[in-house]
């Protein structure tokens, strides 16, 4: 609900001054926060204060090595079919990955609570990120056209799947939130700038291990796959230089054989002396 009342005036000026707005020259045109429903803003409040109080991870002494070339191998959609795959998988092999998990997903599996609290509970080698609460339901372009209401669902999934630290990857689309930084396309940039000011860091992916929609199998090889990531690194495609992150989905490693194209994957990058395998955030400009 929008409100013009000049005696709601003082409500939108508090708000805007709760969630520190960045300078005009970086914020959309419309403002993410003004006339809002003064009932809804006070929930939005609660949530902040509530996920302020999630127990956080213990922050991990990180240098980066200016030598090395970083690896960001990353999980969505979890808690799935094939969660743990992924996860006895890269514990097995030594490397550290990152799941961004939904939170009504952790209410589809019988299992779902344990998975996450097993992601949780596994920092450093494992970090749990959030990825909203409901996936947008799959209709991406109505969430990011609802930017308040995309907002509340990621203040629920922080909620609910208790995640340690302020780390968001948006569903169906590539943003970037970092220290002093917003990259976004123009039907995510509301939310993306609310998050932004709310603390949250945004991580999208400069690599995507594509699937076969029907199957969810797994499409390039891993051979292929690990060309791509030299390419990358070679050719200076990456969002943040020396530094790529790599889009996976639990679902695609649920089959013997497709879970065996993972580890071969992860066997080819740990053949290389240059490459650190890490989790989402030590990422450059990742908010603490």
């Amino acid at each position: 609900m929008y409100l013009y009342k000049s005696g709601f005036r003082w409500m939108a000026m508090g708000i805007l001054g709760f969630f520190g707005f960045i300078s005009c020259n970086n914020t959309p045109k419309e403002n993410a926060f003004s006339g809002k429903d003064p009932v809804a803003d006070s929930a939005k409040k609660a949530y902040l204060a509530k996920i302020g109080a999630i127990p956080k991870a213990p922050e991990q002494p990180f240098v980066a090595d200016s030598n090395k070339l970083y690896v960001y191998l990353t999980f969505d959609d979890g808690p799935q079919p094939g969660t743990v795959s992924c996860y006895n998988i890269c514990k097995a092999e030594g490397i550290k990955a990152t799941f961004f998990m939904v939170g009504l997903h952790q209410l589809k599996k019988r299992d779902g609570k344990q998975i996450v609290g097993m992601i949780r509970n596994s920092y450093p080698q494992f970090l749990l990120a959030n990825h909203s609460y409901d996936h947008a339901n799959e209709k991406y372009k109505y969430f990011y056209q609802h930017p308040d209401m995309a907002f509340e669902t990621f203040l629920r999934a922080q909620d609910s799947l208790q995640v340690p630290k302020k780390i968001i990857r948006l569903p169906g689309n590539s943003a970037w939130v970092l220290q002093n930084q917003v990259k976004s396309s123009h039907l995510v940039s509301a939310v993306t700038y609310q998050l932004d000011s709310a603390g949250f860091s945004v991580i999208g992916w400069d690599l995507e291990w594509n699937f076969n929609h029907k199957n969810a199998r797994p499409i390039q090889t891993p051979e292929k796959l690990a060309a791509q990531v030299d390419s990358a690194f070679s050719k200076h495609n990456e969002h943040t230089r020396k530094n790529i992150v790599i889009l996976s989905h639990d679902r695609m490693f649920q089959r013997s054989a497709d879970s065996t194209s993972l580890v071969q994957f992860i066997q080819i990058l740990k053949k290389n002396p240059k490459y650190v395998l890490e989790t989402v955030d030590h990422y450059p400009g990742a908010k603490k």
